[in-house]
């Protein structure tokens, strides 16, 4: 019986920015590798993000953003900024365990509810299923309104 590869979840650093970068467009997000050097060291100079990655022999596969979220009207919670896993290691547990890392950090930090956002258009149903799967439950579709300058 073939074992599978060890992966280890640890905090994401600057030296991942490379791999960050094309992982996130495989999220649908096309992102340089400058881009992504500079809003990683933005992030984790942060206390209130956390961004931690899936190592395979010391390479990255899979990252996880999480975040709390300050709001006057409700209490804080903690929100994902994004998640993905390389195409080449989906379907692995990966995305499980990434999740399960960024819950943890949640509620070090004190907080009682993770939130997700996906997208309801533009074939997002398999990210739909996947949090669902995982114990999620789908509060709201809203619109998302944006102005640029």
């Amino acid at each position: 019986m073939v074992k599978p590869p060890e992966i280890e979840i640890r905090p994401a650093n600057s030296a991942d920015a490379r791999t960050i970068a094309h992982l996130s467009g495989q999220l649908g997000y096309p992102t340089t590798i400058r881009q992504a050097e500079s809003r990683l060291d933005a992030i984790l100079g942060s206390k209130s993000h956390a961004v931690f990655a899936a190592y395979l022999d010391d390479q990255v596969v899979g990252w996880v953003h999480v975040f709390l979220a300050q709001r006057i009207e409700s209490e804080p919670f903690a929100e994902l900024g994004g998640l993905v896993v390389a195409e080449s290691h989906r379907r692995h547990g990966i995305g499980r365990r990434l999740l399960a890392r960024a819950e943890e950090w949640s509620v070090d930090c004190g907080t009682a509810k993770l939130r997700v956002r996906v997208r309801v258009r533009y074939g997002r149903d398999e990210a739909r299923t996947f949090y669902q799967n995982l114990g999620f439950t789908l509060e709201k579709e809203q619109g998302v309104f944006d102005k640029s300058w």
